[in-house]
């Protein structure tokens, strides 16, 4: 008895210790998870966020087929899933490291393999992304910063568009967020341990998308650097170390499939030497780190070598683009080297459907340049939101914080960071003419949010200061405001809501950004007053500007909502608003242009038989696979082009009878050897009626839309001819 009485004495002393506002009471304890408005603002922004993400994602279908195919096959046996097996029988891999794919084989482990399950991953990275951007923000700049930060983030058009597809970008983002948290701790107190997580988390992070990782690095070396927790010569020999550490795990995956006899595991694909290490430094390398303004056409090419037109809307494929699975013959695709379809009309979409008339194919016609993502190019609307306030933001915080080399406090390590993230950045989607592809945009968003959100907060305070300092709030918002209604106007003729909204921006941030330099002017007639009358009035204007600013890429993202994304170049924005359901260009997303082609393949499948299909490339492949899970050669890997097996070993594979059906044509087969083994097997096959695998007398109809279907139910014939190996096999096998 008398212990139960102390233990209640005890409960009763904690629970009435003074609260951190000095306070006393009962209920201490519960207060902290108490509903304030810190707490509900974080929680709509986050449930917000997760509307976005989440919301009827079952329209995107598996997204990326390529990917999705990959993952199939990933769930089939363990050496798939370490090796990242494009197909069942692991004999390409796809030309991307591991981690972001083992998250997507997981969940589709855990909850079965749909479309949802595999893009389940990327949209939970992007509600984990705003959550930590808010907490990295609010812990050095407070809580309004902190949320419009998370807010920014959440609807920026291209982070929710790679939300919601399985490309793995955004989980590329959680793993660098962590290393910004863990550095921003060790610049403060000179933790070593601390760096070692953050160099750690980057490691991982190369391990989801290699090379992209590394674009964070200056941020995160320049701001421990600069910081004076420890001695410089600690610092140095700190990073040395982590250096080390870094490189470590970065390598570890691609170092231990290298060590693997070739024989035992996949070809690596879009490498040339079939080694992890060579496709880090080419493909996923150098091939995207070109800066020479010599080239603008080469650089960003679209997953299959199916370059985006200028109007993403449009449901038709482009002149002479089959669709996804049903690739065009003879055409040469890369993610590095254009391919000869889906060339713009002049000031119109290929193929006749709806129009942005957006400059560019994909944006590789867009000269490279400061301005390349504010002009009128495919970029447009994707980024530009929150750029020219994130700009005057840091020019807002050097100025309050007196910014020197020394980062003497945390504050000044953090928007050190931050900008360091975003201007390598930033440099590099203005200028690189190497391959990117304009999701990679997303990877601006967390600093330009960060920024942003922070600068409000500082200019704002310059403004209550009355000085020169306070016109760098009016402008940064007028600018701000001039930005939208510049991306509005290009996408005028799209929608009656797009009008709207030029009306509300105009009001909203142009009008109130315009009565805060007004409100400043007169305030210095009259001098400065240690209780500014107007200051609710002000407030009110600046928050009609927030909103004003919010109002359009909002729109834009929940667009998202009601239409279907391309499922190899995923984007959100106006262009959404164009009533068009769907800005996929050509992927069937399943079996839809494959079905009669699966159901011949199976019922003529022999027992010998280790491939149902051989063809050219991944993307004639993936489709099957997925609908399946049957094993596809993909002869070229995934453009094509990659030398993974000679004629010689091929004519093995076909006198054993482990391959029947190849399908000639679709993208690559150009000098290299399925060359030649195309050539072969045109001579040593039999070619198979197309009636038997294809619907082949579908009636014409007159919508480009019907036409488009048709194609992709009208089946492979218009990219390649069937032949049947079995009689060559048989003249073996009867010997």
């Amino acid at each position: 008895m008398e212990v139960t009485i102390l233990i209640k004495e005890q409960i009763v002393k904690k629970v009435t210790k003074r609260n951190e506002n000095g306070s006393v009471g009962k209920m201490g304890k519960i207060r902290k998870v108490k509903l304030t408005k810190e707490n509900i603002s974080l929680s709509i922004i986050v449930v917000l966020s997760a509307i976005l993400n989440f919301g009827n994602l079952s329209i995107e279908g598996y997204g990326n087929p390529y990917y999705a195919a990959a993952v199939k096959s990933m769930t089939m046996s363990w050496k798939n899933f370490f090796f990242v097996s494009f197909d069942p029988t692991g004999f390409v891999t796809i030309d991307k490291p591991p981690l972001g794919f083992w998250f997507q084989a997981i969940s589709a482990k855990i909850f079965g393999f749909s479309g949802v399950s595999i893009l389940l991953p990327s949209a939970i990275a992007g509600v984990i992304s705003v959550i930590l951007l808010h907490h990295l923000v609010k812990k050095y700049f407070g809580n309004i910063a902190g949320l419009l930060s998370a807010l920014f983030l959440a609807i920026t058009p291209v982070f929710v568009a790679v939300s919601r597809n399985n490309t793995i970008d955004n989980i590329l983002i959680v793993f660098l967020l962590l290393a910004c948290w863990a550095l921003l701790i060790a610049a403060e107190k000179g933790k070593l341990k601390y760096l070692i997580l953050s160099m750690i988390f980057v490691g991982l992070g190369f391990n989801v998308k290699m090379s992209q990782a590394y674009l964070v690095i200056p941020a995160l070396y320049l701001t421990y650097l600069l910081s004076n927790a420890i001695s410089i010569k600690k610092r140095i020999a700190h990073l040395v170390i982590c250096t080390v550490i870094l490189i470590a795990v970065s390598m570890s995956w691609a170092l231990i499939v290298d060590a693997v006899p070739t024989s035992n595991r996949p070809y690596v694909d879009s490498s040339t030497n079939n080694t992890v290490m060579e496709l880090i430094v080419g493909h996923n390398g150098a091939e995207r780190l070109s800066l020479s303004s010599s080239s603008t056409t080469g650089g960003m090419m679209g997953q299959h070598g199916t370059a985006p037109t200028g109007s993403r809307p449009s449901g038709a494929n482009p002149a002479g683009t089959a669709p996804t699975g049903m690739t065009s013959t003879g055409g040469e695709a890369n993610t590095e080297r254009p391919s000869g379809s889906g060339k713009m009309r002049s000031g119109g979409s290929p193929g006749g459907g709806s129009s942005s008339q957006l400059q560019g194919t994909f944006g590789g016609q867009v000269t490279a340049g400061i301005t390349r993502l504010f002009s009128k190019n495919i970029l447009s609307d994707q980024i530009v939101w929150f750029i020219p306030l994130a700009l005057f933001g840091f020019i807002a915080v050097a100025i309050k914080e007196k910014l020197k080399f020394s980062l003497d406090n945390k504050r000044k390590q953090s928007i050190v960071m931050w900008f360091m993230w975003f201007l390598p950045q930033f440099v590099y989607f203005s200028f690189n003419t190497g391959t990117f592809h304009p999701y990679y945009l997303t990877m601006l968003a967390p600093p330009t949010a960060a920024l942003a959100g922070i600068g409000i907060r500082a200019l704002w305070e310059l403004y209550k200061e009355g000085t020169w300092k306070a016109w760098l709030l009016p402008v940064a918002l007028l600018l701000t405001g001039a930005t939208h209604l510049l991306m509005l106007y290009y996408f005028i003729s799209y929608s009656n809501i797009v009008k709207v909204l030029i009306v509300l921006v105009a009001l909203l941030c142009v009008v109130s950004s315009i009565l805060l330099g007004i409100l400043n002017a007169k305030k210095k007639i009259k001098g400065n007053q240690e209780i500014d009358p107007k200051l609710k009035f002000k407030k009110i204007l600046i928050s009609l500007a927030l909103v004003g600013m919010v109002l359009t890429p909002l729109v834009g993202s929940s667009a998202v909502l009601f239409t279907k994304l391309n499922s190899s170049i995923p984007s959100a924005g106006l262009e959404l608003l164009s009533g068009s359901q769907s800005n996929e260009m050509g992927s069937s997303n399943g079996s839809d242009g494959s079905t009669k082609l699966i159901t011949f393949l199976q019922k003529n499948k022999t027992i010998s038989q280790k491939y149902l299909l051989v063809v050219n490339s991944s993307g004639s492949a993936e489709d099957i696979i997925i609908s399946t899970g049957e094993p596809v050669m993909s002869l070229g890997g995934f453009a094509g082009s990659d030398k993974i097996v000679t004629l010689a070993q091929f004519e093995q594979m076909a006198k054993k009878g482990e391959i029947r059906y190849v399908m000639t044509g679709g993208m690559g087969g150009n000098g290299n050897s399925s060359t030649d083994i195309m050539t072969w097997v045109k001579k040593a096959g039999k070619l198979v009626a197309a009636s038997s695998y294809s619907n082949t007398t579908s009636t014409t109809a007159n919508t480009t839309a019907t036409k488009t279907s048709q194609q992709q139910q009208g089946a492979m014939n218009s990219s390649g001819q069937l032949y049947d190996l079995k009689t060559y096999t048989d003249s073996f096998l009867s010997k």
